[in-house]
């Protein structure tokens, strides 16, 4: 699965799931390494969120991470919290909320 086929999911999710974006309300800024690198930002500011190619100005989290890491990660191979703790993910903002990535990643 590639990174876009996963952004591309987590945008379905949230147009099937609205209420998320309502009680999360931020955004995240992904920052992809590797064979697949690229920028994406999940911003759940207004509405249902939105999920964009590039970058959103002010992102409340910065992860950085390989695409191959973040694959695994979405697709339940990989531990979030090992991940950070080995290195793997790095963050840069509110770590209450990008505890709360689960429910967009989930």
């Amino acid at each position: 699965m590639s990174c876009k086929e996963i952004f591309d999911k987590i945008g379905q999710r949230l147009g099937d799931n609205p209420d998320v974006a309502e009680k999360i309300r931020a955004s995240y800024q992904f920052e992809l390494t590797g064979d697949d690198e690229g920028s994406w930002a999940v911003d759940l500011t207004e509405g249902a969120g939105k999920v964009v190619e590039g970058s959103v100005e002010n992102a409340n989290v910065t992860i950085t991470m390989a695409s191959s890491d973040f694959v695994d990660l979405f697709e339940g191979r990989l531990n979030g919290q090992m991940a950070f703790m080995q290195g793997k993910l790095k963050l840069k903002g509110d770590m209450s909320l990008a505890l709360k990535l689960q429910q967009i990643l989930g």
